[in-house]
């Protein structure tokens, strides 16, 4: 074979060498993207929480709390459960040792904290976490405590039979009741009928009067017990205990009532009550405005409303936050008595409906849940804390801790709360949700590249948001702050 022929036929085997590697190389990086894309769509396909998990169940150490595990896309196979025991706000959560169910039985060591549930729902492609809100403070068992007054029913005229109720009371059961009947001055005694004299053997829930009693007010003091301890309520006054007979002044054996809402613009009526006395009897009514104790039991305290002298009233502006009562006066030859109505509850305003789960705070504000907050309401960071500030030392934890509100003011809990240093300079301290009182805390630790210089601040990115919510778009909100650093 000549040189030239031989020369042309190895340059044709090196370009098929070099043309077979490209190829190859080519199919490796094709098949590389493919398995990449796959592994891709696998994780994307893991379970992604949708409703969070919720807590069913009395917080009353010795109750059984229960939990949902809430709602997901992915098709989870399998959840496992985790109780927390957080404090009163619901945050600084610790994990339960052994408390892995999605029943839990309440401790003594959860009496005055709150708790929560943390779910784990699995798929073959991963799994995904979701932390419920959390469960009212717990409470040991609950001593007696009333909720409405004991009631008496039947005519204050002498050999007429009182009826009371025992009220209304909350409590671990069972609550026993016992009832004790007193003898009153004209004032009606203490709101408690301590100061009154105790009508010996008087201890049933009915009571037949006496010449004894005539010119007095009766109540009636009923005790609740249960095995955490007792409490006493009484009945309102009745009006003066009159001699029997149907002649003579007025005498009123029920007093006037009131029945309507209580909300500003809404309209007031109002009963006479029962009177005896010689008859014609006439009536004239005078509605009374009082604080937010009720006034007398006469509502002899309280201001006359002007030009309010009819049994009907509609309330107004001035009447919010105060209890009205109802004077009526009857008249007949022989002479005149005035009886007044129990107090109405306090007079509300015909403000705005609170949002969904909204609860009021200690100082007056509503915290409502992250749901309750839609557009074109957004979040707002409006507090935020550094512990310690200045950083001085690196072996330091350093806390984080952020407050959240709407634009419409409320205070906003269960927001997933986010921040970092920029550039990253701690590790990092993953989403936390605000407690009731709005603020979350994230604690991160300083790395070693963390600066320690007098003068000098380290900026932190912060972010809230909803869950579910892209975390760049939604009702989500962004801050930048900083905190300072010495040696």
């Amino acid at each position: 074979m000549s040189e030239p022929n031989r020369s042309a036929r190895a340059h044709a085997a090196r370009r098929w060498t070099l043309l077979s590697s490209a190829i190859l190389a080519a199919g490796a990086v094709a098949v590389a993207a493919m398995l990449s894309a796959s592994a891709q769509a696998r994780a994307q396909d893991a379970p992604v929480n949708q409703s969070l998990p919720t807590i069913s169940g009395s917080a009353v150490r010795g109750q059984s709390l229960t939990a949902t595990s809430g709602s997901w896309s992915g098709s989870p196979t399998s959840f496992s459960y985790q109780w927390q025991r957080c404090d009163a706000g619901g945050g600084s959560c610790s994990t339960i040792g052994g408390a892995t169910g999605s029943g839990y039985t309440v401790a003594d060591a959860d009496v005055g904290k709150t708790l929560r549930v943390v779910v784990t729902a699995n798929n073959a492609d991963g799994t995904g976490q979701a932390t419920s809100g959390p469960t009212a403070v717990v409470t040991a068992t609950a001593a007696p405590v009333s909720t409405s007054d004991p009631a008496i029913s039947g005519s204050p005229v002498d050999g007429q039979t009182l009826t009371t109720t025992s009220g209304g009371w909350i409590g671990t059961a069972p609550i026993t009741f016992a009832y004790q009947w007193v003898r009153c001055g004209s004032d009606g005694g203490a709101a408690d009928g301590s100061n009154c004299a105790f009508i010996s053997g008087a201890n049933g829930t009915s009571y037949r009067l006496t010449s004894a009693d005539v010119g007095r007010r009766m109540r009636v003091r009923v005790t609740a017990t249960n095995s955490a301890g007792a409490q006493t309520a009484a009945s309102n006054p009745t009006s003066t205990v009159q001699a029997s007979g149907a002649s003579g002044p007025p005498r009123n054996t029920r007093e006037p009532s009131t029945s309507g809402t209580a909300t500003q613009g809404q309209t007031l009526s109002a009963t006479n009550g029962e009177w005896v006395g010689a008859a014609p009897i006439t009536y004239a009514y005078q509605w009374v405005r009082c604080g937010a104790d009720g006034g007398k039991g006469d509502g002899s305290n309280c201001p006359a409303i002007s030009g309010a002298t009819t049994s009907r009233y509609v309330l107004t502006a001035s009447d919010v936050g105060h209890r009205l009562r109802i004077r009526v006066t009857a008249r007949n030859a022989r002479g005149t008595a005035t009886s007044a109505s129990n107090p109405t509850a306090q007079i509300a305003s015909t403000g705005p409906a609170l949002p969904p789960g909204a609860v009021r705070l200690p100082n007056g504000k509503y915290s409502i849940p992250v749901t309750s907050v839609s557009l074109p309401a957004r979040l707002i960071i409006d507090g935020v804390s550094f512990n310690p500030n200045p950083v001085r030392s690196r072996r330091t934890t350093l806390q984080l801790r952020v407050h959240v509100v709407d634009t419409r003011g409320y205070v906003v809990r269960d927001a997933l709360v986010f921040g970092r240093s920029t550039p990253i300079l701690t590790s990092a301290a993953g989403e936390q949700r605000t407690a009731t009182d709005g603020w979350a805390t994230l604690n991160m630790v300083p790395r070693a590249s963390f600066p320690l210089r007098n003068g000098y601040n380290v900026q932190f990115f912060v972010r809230a948001r909803k869950q579910g919510d892209n975390v760049l778009a939604g009702i989500s909100t962004r801050r930048l702050v900083q905190v300072r650093t010495a040696r």
